[in-house]
């Protein structure tokens, strides 16, 4: 009973993972295949070629990414954006989901930002209990009129779902750099310990 018992779990340490993986990816394929729609039904790969193939969609939806990606660098491309975001800010429901989501997007995507650039060792949820958070840049506003000396603005994800979390303001100085990648920490904590990077001690922030 031991060793079936012992095969079982082997087994399954190996199935799940590729099974929920496999599962994701046909989920990603099948949302981006979703894009064909918007061309006619006679361009369908599935018309020319006589059989389906998944993965064009992922294909189409690269292509009106680097497409509007082009047109949004030049110069034309920015009045329009910068047209369009005038307009969205003033329909009053719109506009406040809007600017969230932009303020979100424009920190996380944006070459200059620093958000979720550095994977920090920090102290939460109190003082001796330490966790993973993820620089997400320095506090602003009225609120740096209220904290003596330099803090920084961090997120602390929880475990096994890094998308909900903490946004916490803590001290520069008690927090530690680590030399680990944000894909590796954040395997890290998703893994809760288990997925262990293997790389060297962090550095305190100065």
């Amino acid at each position: 009973m031991a060793a079936i018992r012992k095969w079982l779990l082997a087994g399954l340490l190996v199935l799940v993972p590729l099974a929920i993986t496999f599962w994701l990816l046909n989920w990603f394929i099948a949302t981006l295949d979703q894009t064909l729609q918007i061309l006619p039904v006679s361009w369908h790969p599935d018309k020319l070629l006589g059989f389906h193939i998944p993965g064009f969609g992922v294909l189409l939806a690269l292509v009106i990414v680097l497409l509007i990606g082009a047109v949004a660098t030049n110069f034309f491309g920015k009045k329009l954006v910068l047209w369009w975001n005038v307009l969205l800010h003033r329909i009053p429901i719109v506009r406040s989901i809007y600017s969230s989501v932009k303020q979100v997007s424009d920190t996380l995507f944006s070459e200059n930002g620093n958000a979720f650039r550095k994977a920090l060792l920090v102290q939460w949820p109190r003082e001796g209990v330490w966790t993973i958070g993820f620089l997400t840049g320095t506090p602003g506003g009225d609120v740096v009129n209220h904290l003596q000396g330099e803090y920084l603005s961090v997120y602390v994800p929880t475990t096994p779902n890094p998308t909900g979390g903490y946004f916490v303001m803590l001290k520069k100085a008690d927090c530690i750099e680590l030399k680990m990648s944000v894909d590796e920490a954040l395997t890290y904590v998703i893994s809760m310990g288990v997925v262990v990077p293997g790389n060297g001690p962090g550095s305190r922030f100065r």
